[in-house]
């Protein structure tokens, strides 16, 4: 069927609206009619470094399924849906509850422009066209999912679902799912984007005294309305982490770097007390760190994500939250015609606006 696509031609390059054709749905795929899609900033970082072009990127899809593969039993037409990652379902990973570390997750299921077998589901002009990203490639009209990262909603906005498939999952995931801070404890949150704010509005949701540290302005704003108890500029203190274990008499028991800078984790390890643990959920390259602060304090180093979540599971348990007023993920959104990607890109970019979310007509 044709479709319309938003494709990245080159190694960095714009957003650009193209009619592509897309496949039919396999016996084990689901078409999906979009009508929200976040952008995240994954997307924004994996557009300047892709090898496989031209590709569609987008991974925080909401839509209706209009077509069921015959192997489909869990969705049929006309269902709502979120979109999230895509996982196998058969390894050792996703039999015990952790799909967010399929074995097949990152590369072959979500990261490689295909599916599995080579093939594309995008082409163009009888070329072929990359896409399959996170399993739906939603910055599209319509797109191809899979029973594995396709969640069924009830009575929510599709502006609000998106995002909830890849940035608000991850950051209250691992607060939630992770963490799972007590009302007593304290929280450090390094990086007040989608992914950092949602950490903080989880977080102030369990009772926890929460900071956040930002260099944008607005974003400690929004920090702070969310709950956050301080939000400060790093450039505006002498010392970070002393500046964060005064505000928690000490330290506070947990910490999340959002932004993978090696100078950021550094910061965020000298401010946890003693047995306190740090979540990792920005990605960044190599960090060094002092191996015998993390020793003498006993700390703990987590890698997460996803937020450790089972879409089908935690995505129903935060619209739950929002429909009880502890998750306010709406005060993070700004939304954006599909035919305004790119203006929406350079936004988020720029830290105009925290999670742009695109609307279909």
């Amino acid at each position: 069927m044709r479709i319309q696509a938003a494709l990245v031609e080159s190694a960095g390059g714009p957003f650009t609206l193209r009619d592509v054709d897309l496949d039919g749905p396999r016996p084990d795929e689901i078409l999906v009619r979009l009508t929200a899609a976040g952008i995240c900033h994954t997307d924004l970082g994996a557009r300047q470094i892709w090898p496989r072009l031209p590709m569609v990127f987008g991974h925080e899809g909401a839509g209706i399924v209009e077509a069921v593969g015959s192997a489909v039993t869990t969705l049929t037409p006309g269902d709502s849906v979120c979109l999230s990652y895509r996982s196998c379902g058969s390894c050792g990973h996703c039999t015990s509850a952790q799909p967010a570390y399929c074995e097949a997750g990152i590369n072959a299921l979500n990261a490689s422009g295909t599916r599995t077998d080579g093939s594309t589901t995008l082409s163009r002009d009888g070329q072929p066209v990359f896409g399959n990203f996170f399993g739906q490639s939603s910055f599209a009209t319509h797109a191809i999912a899979y029973e594995s990262n396709c969640v069924k909603i009830h009575d929510l906005d599709p502006v609000l679902a998106a995002p909830l498939g890849c940035g608000v999952q991850t950051g209250a995931g691992t607060v939630l799912n992770v963490l799972r801070p007590t009302a007593d404890s304290s929280l450090v949150v390094f990086g007040a984007g989608g992914v950092g704010l949602s950490a903080v509005m989880a977080a102030v949701a369990q009772g926890c005294t929460v900071i956040a540290v930002d260099p944008v302005a607005s974003r400690r704003a929004v920090a702070q309305d969310l709950g956050a108890v301080a939000a400060f500029d790093p450039a505006d203190v002498d010392d970070v982490a002393a500046a964060v274990r005064d505000i928690t008499s000490g330290g506070p028991q947990y910490a999340i770097d959002t932004t993978g800078q090696p100078a950021v984790i550094s910061q965020a390890i000298a401010a946890l007390r003693q047995r306190g643990t740090l979540a990792l959920v920005g990605i960044g390259t190599t960090a060094q760190f002092d191996i015998m602060t993390v020793l003498t304090k006993g700390l703990q180093i987590r890698g997460v994500i996803e937020g450790d979540s089972i879409p089908q599971e935690f995505i129903p348990r935060l619209i739950t939250l929002h429909k009880q007023g502890r998750l306010p993920f709406e005060k993070l959104i700004t939304p954006y015609p599909f035919s305004e990607i790119d203006a929406a890109a350079q936004a988020a970019a720029s830290n105009e606006v925290i999670k742009p979310v695109l609307t279909f007509g």
